[in-house]
């Protein structure tokens, strides 16, 4: 990991640049994959599927004799441990309703708004070298919550055309029973246009490469909403003499393990501080089956020394981490400043990977500094807000003529002609 002592303010910037992916390249490779999609449907996606994941898929939907067959290749302890991380999930999901809103602004006026679900939801959920079966967690139970008509979840197969079978678990486990053996762009796509299996969706949820994000990014063009843009994992820690080193070292290397380009950061207190982890992350990579992963993605990551807390916290909001790890004496007050953040993780005993599995939040958050203007996932990501509204004579007479004066400010006479008829109509009722 690169190291800098104090950097200033106009140096930030350059020193925690993010992996840069080359889009345009990528929306090349990307666009003919969209469009072949779009053209061909389920023959596509089996070209692809032998193309990308090297397996002949015959049926492109996961029949429930596949399911049941999974849920008996599960390890008992971990069908357990993806129990409790459910409940704990929609404990904190369910909690995130709002009831409808109902006011009257001024009398004869009232004004309303009520939650709508999404009705249709595309779930792609990343099953290559790290199959990710937490991920149908945070995203299957707010879609489940939420109320959402039809779920639909694609996921890449193995080279002998099967789901991995936590996968499968976790997707019955909480209702989802319309499975696509697809992945990488070509999910997307499906999700996007829609083939002979795969409904077309109103919106796509869920993590994955950079050519999963530029399809994502290039289903906006075509009606389709996403979950947020998105890019790799990071994690930034702040540590001061209260941190445990090897704890710190831990959690930058969970991170650092995702991907080559996953980007891990410390900002140290001291550069005592800054040496002690670096000597825990150099004696914990070495034993971690991923490790040449770790390693390579350890490249793009930085330990700043940043001794003035002041400075260390306009850096953190600056960089806008997807997680963030406090662990300072003072913690409290740190919190309480901290405005761009995907998730924030408080203390030493609060590892990331808590929130990345089962404390109860969700781990499908804004990456690459998108933290500054987009929340993770949650309850509200399934769910329209529609406002309402109903107007009584006694409200159109109140609320009348200001409508007209502004109207006819903005020389909108269709407008205002809206309610002088109406307000006509009253005055000769009469």
């Amino acid at each position: 990991m690169k190291l800098i002592v104090n950097p200033s303010r106009s140096e930030w910037a350059k020193e925690l640049q993010r992996p840069i992916h080359k889009t345009k390249e990528i929306e090349k490779i990307v666009k003919p994959i969209m469009r072949k999609v779009k053209r061909m449907g389920d023959k596509a996606l089996k070209k692809f599927a032998l193309e990308y994941d090297h397996v002949q898929i015959k049926t492109l939907l996961v029949s429930a004799e596949e399911v049941q067959k999974a849920k008996s290749l599960v390890d008992p302890d971990l069908q357990a441990a993806i129990l409790q991380a459910k409940e704990n999930i929609e404990t904190f999901h369910a909690a995130q309703a709002t009831p409808d809103l109902v006011m009257e602004t001024m009398e004869g006026v009232t004004c309303m708004r009520r939650s709508v679900p999404i009705q249709r939801v595309g779930l792609y959920v990343p099953g290559g070298t790290a199959p990710l079966f937490s991920t149908v967690l945070m995203l299957g139970i707010p879609a489940n919550l939420a109320g959402c008509d039809e779920i639909i979840l694609c996921t890449p197969p193995d080279k002998e055309g099967n789901i991995h079978p936590a996968i499968l678990f976790t997707a019955d486990l909480i209702g989802i029973d319309k499975i696509v053996k697809a992945g990488g762009a070509q999910a997307v796509a499906a999700l996007t246009f829609g083939t002979e299996s795969v409904p077309k969706v109103d919106k796509i949820f869920g993590p994955g490469n950079q050519y999963v994000t530029a399809a994502k990014q290039l289903a906006t063009k075509n009606g389709v909403a996403i979950d947020m843009p998105a890019g790799p994992s990071e994690v930034l820690v702040y540590a001061d003499s209260s941190a445990v080193p090897a704890f710190v070292a831990a959690d930058l290397l969970s991170q650092a393990e995702h991907g080559v380009d996953s980007q891990v950061v410390l900002v140290a207190a001291s550069e005592k501080i800054a040496k002690k982890v670096e000597e825990e992350i150099a004696e914990q990579v070495g034993k971690l089956p991923r490790k040449d992963i770790a390693k390579k993605a350890l490249d793009n990551s930085v330990i700043v020394v940043m001794p003035k807390q002041e400075k260390a916290i306009e850096l953190i909001n600056d960089y806008a981490p997807e997680h963030l790890i406090i662990c300072v004496e003072n913690e409290d007050e740190v919190v309480s400043q901290i405005i761009n953040a995907g998730s924030v993780f408080i203390g030493n005993f609060t590892p990331e990977s808590a929130g990345d599995y089962a404390s109860g939040t969700n781990h499908t958050l804004p990456t690459y500094g998108y933290a500054r203007n987009y929340s993770g996932v949650s309850l509200d990501s399934f769910l329209k807000k529609i406002t309402y509204q109903k107007i009584t004579e006694k409200g159109i007479k109140n609320l009348g003529p200001t409508i007209e004066k502004m109207a006819e400010a903005e020389h909108l006479d269709a407008h205002k002609r809206a309610v002088s008829i109406r307000l006509k109509y009253l005055k000769e009722k009469k």
